[in-house]
């Protein structure tokens, strides 16, 4: 049973998923903590962290340790854990994959048409919305910790994630040494 809810929740979260990994997160949180409790806030947290860290999408990682951890929390062995997540990675790309090639060709002969043109301009504002909404379902007590928990954890939690933002977007830090600096911060403070 556990596998065919898999192949269901991913192929919707794929089929629905515009803007990519990042939009894809709130999608991926909905399904998997808040309908199926597959999995908890700290583990879906963990999700990200590990996604954003191995190589390739942060969608599809993302399902591939859900699928993983849906069928090994449900009691089964590991192995059927593996088939778990090869069949949520699946899932989550087999209708995307399909729907891109039926249009492709249409998108390719028609791509300075007014239709085409206005389905994309409306899909920005959506996408853009899925980005905020993965943002903000991140910024949780596991991630920063809460100030009724530990008001010095949360105070630091703020200041890391405000000296990378400003960081980056004033003085163009790279991204890497940015990342780097955080954790030799997380490493001296913790």
């Amino acid at each position: 049973m556990i596998f065919l809810q898999l192949f269901i929740v991913f192929s919707k979260i794929g089929i629905f998923n515009f803007g990519g990994g990042y939009a894809m997160l709130s999608l991926i949180h909905n399904e998997t903590v808040v309908k199926h409790a597959w999995l908890t806030n700290a583990e879906f947290t963990d999700i990200v962290a590990i996604s954003q860290s191995t190589p390739g999408p942060i969608g599809i990682n993302s399902a591939t340790y859900v699928g993983y951890t849906a069928v090994v929390n449900e009691g089964y062995p590991v192995w059927a854990g593996i088939i778990g997540a090869v069949l949520a990675s699946l899932s989550v790309i087999w209708l995307p994959f399909i729907l891109m090639i039926m249009i492709s060709r249409y998108l390719l002969r028609h791509k300075d048409s007014v239709l085409v043109s206005s389905i994309f301009s409306g899909l920005r504002p959506a996408i853009i919305g899925l980005i905020a909404a993965a943002a903000l379902l991140l910024m949780n007590s596991e991630n920063f910790s809460s100030w009724s928990e530990s008001p010095f954890s949360f105070i630091v939690s703020v200041l890391l994630f405000l000296f990378a933002f400003f960081g980056t977007r004033l003085y163009k830090v790279h991204p890497i040494l940015m990342i780097l600096l955080c954790g030799v911060a997380g490493l001296a403070i913790y």
